[in-house]
């Protein structure tokens, strides 16, 4: 299987868009750009979708996988206990390259936390993947494009060799800002916590 690719300055936005969806929603996986790397998106709430993403990946199970989200009024979907350190980081540094890390709803699929009973949360910051989070109205999953310690891909070039062969579709936006990847920062207290230094440098 060779992943379908659909080049985002050559097609209907909006059909490209709907294509996303019929994929995301038939369990599929798709590859698409971020405002740091190209990610992995599939279905938060699909275990079968989330265990294929893991499969590709080849990522072991205490590894968590973050989630990318339209605006930061979706944050109370995934996560509890929004304290006034995570709101002011929100409105601060989203959208952008910066993953708040909060207590996990219930509901939250373990294997998205690696059973930590935390989840990673970011708004993107370029505009392609916010509107195609807003067409969708899902949360995607935002690991990168990639096998497990493999270079993280800045093109759908670089997607394609990668993991080409086991995705459905890459959609192509062109070339990703690259550089470092997002900060992560733990917000379940009041005193937020680095968890991996990146591209916000607080």
């Amino acid at each position: 299987m060779t992943a379908e690719i659909i080049n985002i300055a050559c097609a209907d936005r909006g059909r490209a868009f709907s294509r996303c969806r019929e994929v995301i929603r038939s369990g599929g996986v798709i590859v698409y750009p971020t405002d740091t790397f190209y990610g992995i998106g599939v279905d938060p709430t699909n275990p079968a979708a989330v265990k294929r993403l893991f499969e590709i990946k080849g990522r072991k199970a205490d590894q968590p996988i973050l989630l990318l989200i339209k605006n930061a009024a979706e944050v109370a979907e995934w996560a509890t206990d929004i304290t006034p350190n995570a709101d002011r980081l929100m409105k601060q540094y989203w959208p952008g390259p910066l993953t708040l890390v909060f207590k996990a709803k219930p509901d939250v699929l373990p294997e998205l936390t690696a059973r930590t009973g935390t989840i990673g949360l970011r708004v993107p910051g370029t505009e392609l993947a916010r509107e195609l989070l807003r067409f969708l109205d899902i949360a995607l999953t935002g690991t990168s494009a990639n096998v497990s310690g493999g270079p993280s891909p800045r093109t759908a070039g670089e997607s394609m060799a990668s993991i080409g062969h086991i995705v459905d579709l890459i959609l192509d936006g062109g070339t990703t800002m690259g550089g470092l990847p997002s900060t992560v920062v733990d917000v379940r207290s009041d005193q937020p916590k680095v968890i991996r230094k990146g591209a916000v440098t607080l």
